[in-house]
């Protein structure tokens, strides 16, 4: 209250006019005559000095403002830095899980797996699928030792432009030792050599069909005088070019052997929760290298609301936008309400549909036709699934031609409700 009063000017009495009073005021570029603070508030400010003073715990004493407030920003940068990890960490994309057709409880569709006949009996996720046709490719070896290298070299490698060239480049050397087979010089592939170690080497199954094909490893001295690892052809193979030219057509012929999709066939009860699917990751195709490029098409997509676009623009645009889910899930219902649920490729025909449905029945010569939920008949076998809105997640309606039903009827007097599906596929029948 002192120090209000004291700073509030000379006063005026009640009996002044105020107006000129502040006219006067405010005209005045001096104002008025500020006093110094009083003793009361000295001793305020000297006690809050001392109290700024005094070390706080975990402070070492004699710590100088400076190293404090350096601690303070270092504190700070970290605090910040972790902010920012939590935003980027609560803004990454994990790919949608869900997919809602209605309001119904929830289903866990499991994940995508594969099977390989050739290799054996095993269903598999795809990775663990990879890893069991390479084992069983090794297994092979010992018994057709050329066959099971050259699947290797086909199989073994993601890159086909590069398998492409390595194969060329064994083609080559197994030519020039046919063509001249008294000639050293062929005979030999220096394991060193720029082209067979950026070209040959890299390549899975190289190694095991080069020695299948005759090759074998020696040390070999050079005309510098080093010694180097060598493959060179066995002098009986390299004068036999039918085994040349065999072995040659069975690299080049050899195909890839590939995981199959397993359809991983479900039936289910009558049910009110088949309108509501979860399907896995799996389903969906997206990359690391998707979610980098998701502002690029943000501006293209606000890019392209201002200009005039083709026809064959809009059709490229389309096909990226369904190859945005690599598998889908399709339940079949049935009129008596029975559920048949499979996997498949996104990109596959509705004819691959049709054929799975035709599979599971027990009367597969009946004639019959799928719809959609809203009614809407399934009758272009060309299309994919994914062109007829039916990825990643979809319900479709299982029925008879209309006149095929009456015969039926006709004949057995009523369409009994265990006529749809074989009798070993209604024998793992489960509840949602």
């Amino acid at each position: 209250m002192d120090i209000k009063f004291k700073t509030a000017g000379s006063g005026h009495k009640l009996t002044e006019d105020t107006r000129k009073v502040a006219v006067a005021s405010r005209g005045s570029s001096s104002g008025p005559n500020r006093a110094g603070p009083s003793s009361e508030s000295r001793m305020a400010a000297e006690a809050a000095l001392a109290r700024i003073s005094q070390p706080k715990p975990g402070m070492l004493i004699g710590t100088s403002m400076a190293t404090i407030k350096a601690q303070v920003k270092k504190e700070m940068e970290v605090e910040r830095k972790a902010t920012e990890k939590a935003k980027q960490d609560t803004a990454s994309y994990s790919g949608p899980q869900e997919v809602t057709i209605d309001a119904a409880p929830v289903l866990e569709a499991g994940g995508v797996l594969f099977k390989c006949p050739m290799a054996g009996e095993a269903v598999l996720p795809k990775e663990e699928m990879e890893a069991y046709i390479e084992n069983f490719l090794m297994s092979q070896l010992t018994e057709e030792p050329e066959m099971a290298s050259a699947l290797m070299i086909h199989t073994l490698n993601k890159d086909k432009e590069k398998v492409k060239a390595c194969i060329e480049i064994i083609c080559k050397y197994l030519d020039n030792i046919k063509n001249n087979p008294s000639e050293e010089k062929f005979r030999k592939i220096r394991i060193q050599n720029k082209v067979f170690l950026e070209k040959v080497e890299p390549i899975k199954g190289t190694s095991e069909f080069l020695q299948a094909a005759g090759f074998e490893m020696k040390m070999l001295t050079r005309p510098t005088g080093e010694e180097e690892l060598h493959y060179v052809m066995m002098e009986d193979r390299a004068t036999n070019p039918e085994k040349l030219q065999n072995s040659k057509d069975l690299l080049v012929q050899a195909e890839a052997i590939k995981p199959e999709l397993d359809r991983n066939i479900k039936v289910f009860y009558p049910s009110a929760n088949a309108h509501r699917i979860q399907v896995p990751d799996d389903f969906y195709s997206i990359s690391s290298d998707e979610l980098k490029r998701e502002q690029q098409r943000r501006n293209e997509a606000v890019e392209k609301l201002g200009m005039l676009r083709t026809k064959e623009m809009r059709e490229r645009d389309h096909q990226r936008e369904l190859r945005r889910y690599r598998y889908t899930l399709i339940r079949v219902r049935f009129p008596n309400g029975v559920i048949l649920q499979g996997t498949f490729r996104a990109m596959e025909k509705l004819s691959a549909l049709t054929s799975f449905v035709r599979e599971s029945l027990e009367n597969d010569w009946i004639p019959f036709y799928l719809n959609t939920q809203t009614g809407h008949k399934l009758t272009d076998e060309g299309l994919s699934l994914a062109e007829l809105g039916l990825a990643p997640a979809a319900i479709v309606n299982f029925a008879f031609d209309a006149d095929i039903q009456k015969e039926i009827a006709a004949q057995h007097g009523s369409i009994e409700d265990n006529m749809y599906l074989r009798e070993d596929i209604m024998a793992s029948i489960q509840s949602l």
